[in-house]
């Protein structure tokens, strides 16, 4: 199953999006944007930047936890991951957005 993005905004009229999995899994969140249209670019971003392992960010929490950031060619980080309990799973994630973040499907919640 294919994966999507979900747009929408918060209270305080910031919006943001994430990207899923096919099954529904979050695997990737973006920072808070002031508007629809910055978001969007921040899409399109992660479905340029996606397919390139160099643009991956690879983490590790203080607690021993891992994750990572995806960044754009200028370095911003468009996208960071959950945290995960171990390295592989972190790869897994990652191997998920490239397979995922693709996607055209994008739906406004």
């Amino acid at each position: 199953m294919a994966g999507s993005y979900e747009l929408g905004s918060n209270d305080k009229g910031q919006f943001s999006f994430v990207l899923k999995a096919g099954n529904g899994e979050v695997i990737l969140r973006s920072e808070q944007y002031t508007s629809k249209a910055a978001a969007e670019n921040g899409i399109q971003s992660v479905q340029a930047n996606c397919g390139d392992d160099a643009r991956y960010e690879r983490k590790d929490a203080s607690d021993g936890r891992c994750y990572f950031n995806l960044k754009a060619a200028n370095h911003q980080v468009i996208g960071t991951s959950q945290m995960y309990k171990a390295a592989a799973g972190r790869d897994a994630g990652i191997e998920s957005v490239k397979t995922h973040g693709t996607s055209t499907t994008v739906k406004t919640v």
